[in-house]
């Protein structure tokens, strides 16, 4: 059940393949951030035109197109809005939703969408902790264990999960090679520019911590 005091909102990730040289047929203006995990694709739309390259991001709301390199494009899209799901169209594109959830923000608050990165050393541990806001991770290379509301799973390299954020989260990378994920949050506009994490054990807090971020965006959005 949804309550009068708050806006119910489908975030979304998106897996988009693009070949070389191509542009897709326009998305509508939603809340989306972009991140490139292959290429040096063009965004362009009102008032934007933004050249991306690998392990680069882009947040905004504006109607856009994407447009290819020559050597094509391989994008992580995550969008958040209360309309249908938007694959991305067009000759030489392809695209697939690869995960939804339906979030209920404050009628009364302010967000941010946060896109970033977070990298494991081998073997490398997030202690117990929540967030303060829900948020979809995609794993992009090594393997990580995630326990969270009573499950336990791994996690392979292309896969996606969802965290509440205010379910507490454990997870464990694959001690054979470093691993990382690039995940889209949404947060009171408050946290812009600080760590949204908070630890469960008094103890951990000033433990020393196996993962580093990497902020692409961070900024506030209307809903």
């Amino acid at each position: 059940m949804h309550s009068e005091r708050s806006r119910v909102q489908k975030l979304r990730l998106y897996f988009d393949q693009l070949a070389a040289g191509v542009s897709s047929k326009p998305l509508a203006a939603v809340n989306r951030a972009v991140y490139v995990g292959d290429g040096t694709p063009l965004l362009r739309g009102a008032g934007v035109a933004v050249a991306l390259c690998a392990n680069c991001a882009w947040q905004g709301s504006p109607a856009i197109e994407v447009t290819s390199g020559p050597s094509g494009a391989r994008l992580l899209r995550w969008e958040l809005s209360s309309g249908q799901p938007a694959l991305l169209e067009g000759a030489g594109v392809e695209s697939q939703l690869a995960i939804e959830e339906t979030l209920d923000l404050a009628v009364d608050a302010r967000y941010l969408m946060r896109c970033d990165r977070v990298n494991f050393p081998s073997g490398g541990v997030a202690l117990t902790h929540t967030h303060q806001g829900p948020g979809i991770r995609c794993l992009q290379s090594g393997r990580i264990r995630v326990m969270t509301q009573g499950r336990d799973f791994w996690v392979e390299a292309g896969g996606a999960w969802f965290e509440t954020g205010t379910d507490p989260v454990y997870a464990q990378t694959w001690p054979d090679s470093p691993s990382h994920f690039i995940r889209v949050m949404i947060l009171p506009v408050a946290l812009r520019g600080k760590s949204s994490i908070q630890y469960v054990r008094p103890e951990d807090r000033l433990r020393p911590k196996d993962q580093t971020y990497q902020i692409f965006a961070d900024e506030p959005i209307d809903l």
